[in-house]
């Protein structure tokens, strides 16, 4: 093992979902209890930035909070929509009050799922949107926390061509030839603990270097079993489980995934070490 010991980062979770409304506090507790040091908290529509900021503040360190707009905008199921660059108009200026205390921009990116992406105008607002913030992040010399379902390639090449260097590619989608494009990239990948049920991500697993992968669950969703909330203490899955496909030691899986975490967002560093 590394200097730091067995510390995980979530390198992606959901703190301020509804479905954490009522036992959020025992939910931190319990990550707390499995040895989570950080949880990256990411946003999805400004509506949440006030909540991740107090709860960031609350839980000083513990809670590293990320603000950012996310592809597809709606508080609900029924009424989710494709970004337009009015929901980012909106959420500018509160992310530049709060960027001194951020630790990335996020959740960021594209989706080109057909429901909400069916025309080549929503793709297009999609990635004005998702350009604006790449170069918000690149002035603000901060990390990006990025979303690329159904637009793996689009997302990779945006990137590429905007300049951006530190990212963070969250529950990647596509294929491994694909991720590999943003390996070479110098990008990160996240796996979230959904890889036990899901052939796609157990593939990109095998390909993708140990250097370039982080740990995720993306909590509330994305967890080890189907349609059952998911928490952070799940990560363990998620590293046991890479450990299983790379045929190695969950440890090194567990010093790598950090010492990766604190390569892309070096603002952890004090926080790990303390």
């Amino acid at each position: 093992m590394g200097e730091l010991g067995a510390v995980l980062v979530d390198c992606h979770c959901h703190l301020c979902a509804p479905e954490f409304d009522h036992d959020r506090e025992a939910v931190l507790e319990k990550a707390k209890q499995a040895n989570v040091k950080a949880l990256v908290v990411v946003a999805e529509h400004s509506g949440e930035f006030e909540k991740i900021m107090q709860l960031s503040e609350r839980y000083d360190g513990f809670v590293q909070p990320c603000l950012g707009v996310h592809p597809v905008q709606g508080l609900s199921p029924e009424d989710q929509r494709s970004v337009t660059l009015k929901d980012l108009d909106i959420a500018l200026p509160i992310i530049e009050n709060y960027k001194d205390q951020l630790l990335a921009i996020g959740e960021v990116g594209l989706d080109f799922s057909p429901r909400f992406a069916g025309t080549a105008e929503q793709k297009e607002e999609q990635k004005q949107v998702f350009i604006r913030q790449i170069q918000l992040a690149k002035r603000l010399n901060l990390p990006l926390n990025v979303h690329s379902r159904s637009a793996g390639r689009p997302t990779i090449n945006l990137l590429k061509e905007q300049g951006a260097d530190q990212v963070l590619l969250h529950a990647f989608d596509g294929r491994p030839a694909v991720a590999m494009e943003g390996v070479r990239a110098g990008f990160f990948f996240s796996i979230p603990p959904s890889i036990i049920r899901s052939q796609q991500k157990q593939k990109l697993v095998e390909q993708l270097p140990l250097s370039s992968i982080c740990l995720e669950t993306d909590a509330p969703a994305l967890g080890p079993e189907k349609q059952v909330r998911n928490e952070p203490h799940n990560i363990w899955v998620s590293a046991k489980y890479i450990a299983q496909v790379k045929g190695i030691p969950v440890e090194t899986v567990l010093d790598a995934t950090t010492q990766n975490a604190l390569r892309l967002f070096p603002r952890l560093r004090p926080l790990l070490q303390k």
